[in-house]
């Protein structure tokens, strides 16, 4: 087997779909963006994953998705309805990494006029 290469038949579209989603569930852009946090492979981030692969990331999804907030839990509430979460772009979480000072001193060098809430 050559190196990268799956060790087994290709997931099914059907698969592959059923993953994105969930993953989009989670808080995730796409594969990529859910490598570190799911432990996908170079290859798995590329979107290419066998059926039991596929399979296996499935049932983890699913589980977490299915378990109630331990906190909630743990304080013996329930969850009520919660709002979707909001799934920020590559670009918004780039931002996280500068201090307010440093954005409004970038803002205001391209003339805008910045101002503490």
């Amino acid at each position: 087997m050559a190196f990268g290469q799956s060790s087994g038949p290709s997931a099914s579209h059907r698969q592959i779909a059923q993953l994105v989603e969930l993953l989009q569930q989670a808080g995730h852009t796409d594969f990529r963006d859910a490598r570190g946090p799911m432990g996908f492979t170079q290859r798995q981030a590329g979107g290419k994953f066998t059926i039991d692969e596929a399979e296996a990331f499935i049932a983890e999804l699913e589980e977490q998705l299915a378990e109630p907030d331990p906190s909630l839990a743990a304080a013996g509430k329930h969850e009520p309805n919660t709002p979707p979460v909001v799934r920020r772009t590559a670009a918004e979480r780039a931002l996280d990494k500068f201090s307010d000072h440093e954005l409004a001193t970038a803002l205001q060098s391209r003339g805008w006029v910045v101002m503490e809430p």
